[in-house]
């Protein structure tokens, strides 16, 4: 057991690391947290997005065809990357950490049959950085019959409980907010890891500003079908994986002879509808995640919804999942809860999260 060097009152510096499931790439913040007049207060200092390379986005799109040897390997492979990328973000930035927090890259995640896979090995990241580094923050839920995700919910409590709900439109959307006292959150439709998808075969990495889906024209039937999956009947605590996308969405769309630019315009008025769907009244709604920087996905949200959407400063659409992991590691060091059951589904609340001495 490593005993924790630090204290709530006092600042603790940290490093968080998100590699979401669209691949955008790494994203690496550093930010102090302390505990006043009884809540929490963050300052985002500086931050970063390391666009991944073309060999690890490839390594990582193949990783779930991968044996269990290769990917053992990867996992370390991994873990020295996000080592390096750590250490040339602290020599530019000059951030000096107590502790790294990292989400890792997903391969797998089946919460319904008892699994779940992030790699980005923790004791090399330790290793490689000098510096305690707390990862795998989903097996302890898993195991406890959660979800394993959503886990920001703890942030959104802690550091932005001035908005009514919470959104992250990243490779799949999530949504929190508080409801009987307890904090709800589920995943509510994939995101920029279908657009993306379809953007590329377009010829453009993802798709800006929603221009390419404006181009096209909506499919109402397939609009339908898309809204008719089962996943959304299903009652929260409830989350997505690539699985689901690649087994159940996907194939949806491909049942149907229509074009790339069809297929985002209908795509994006989907998202939109199961947006609202997500939400009751008005109130305001902080929107974070690449999403939030596509006017038309925005503006087709803004159709459906009552609900007050907000916009914050760039960096904390960017890097608010950083943010937050980077916050559950202080969590994690300081032996408090930082995964809620109500947001996952699990038996109880946790203390998520393996640490590793340097």
């Amino acid at each position: 057991m490593i005993k924790t060097p630090f204290k709530k009152h006092k600042t603790i510096k940290a490093i968080g690391l998100m590699s979401g499931t669209s691949l955008d790439g790494l994203d690496i913040a550093a930010v102090e947290f302390r505990f006043a007049g009884n809540r929490w207060i963050y300052h985002l200092l500086e931050a970063e997005t390391i666009a991944y390379p073309k060999i690890w986005k490839n390594r990582l799109e193949t990783a779930p065809q991968l044996s269990k040897n290769e990917l053992t390997l990867l996992n370390t492979k991994y873990g020295s990357y996000l080592g390096e990328q750590i250490q040339k973000f602290i020599q530019k930035t000059k951030f000096a950490p107590d502790l790294i927090a990292s989400h890792g890259h997903t391969i797998f995640h089946r919460p319904d049959l008892g699994y779940t896979l992030q790699i980005g090995n923790g004791a090399t990241i330790a290793s490689a950085t000098n510096t305690i580094t707390v990862a795998d923050f989903r097996s302890l839920d898993v195991a406890k019959g959660g979800q394993g995700a959503p886990l920001v919910p703890i942030g959104d409590r802690l550091l932005f409980g001035e908005y009514d709900y919470c959104l992250n439109l990243g490779g799949f959307a999530n949504i929190s907010f508080e409801q009987d006292g307890l904090r709800r959150a589920f995943d509510v439709c994939p995101v920029n890891i279908v657009l993306n998808q379809f953007a590329e075969k377009l010829g453009k990495p993802f798709d800006k500003n929603g221009d390419l889906g404006k181009l096209g024209k909506l499919h109402k039937n397939v609009l339908d079908k898309l809204n008719a999956l089962p996943y959304y009947r299903q009652l929260a605590p409830k989350s997505l994986g690539r699985e689901w996308m690649e087994e159940t969405f996907l194939p949806v769309i491909q049942a149907q002879q229509i074009n790339e630019y069809d297929i985002l315009r209908t795509v994006y008025e989907h998202i939109a509808i199961q947006l609202t769907n997500s939400v009751s009244g008005t109130g305001k709604m902080l929107i974070t995640g690449g999403g939030a920087f596509n006017s038309f996905l925005i503006e087709r949200i803004k159709n459906y919804t009552s609900t007050q959407l907000v916009l914050p400063d760039p960096n904390l659409i960017n890097f608010k999942e950083a943010l937050v992991f980077a916050f559950m590691g202080v969590l994690r060091m300081l032996e408090e809860k930082n995964c809620l059951a109500s947001a996952t589904g699990a038996k109880s609340d946790s203390c998520c999260g393996e640490v590793f001495a340097p």
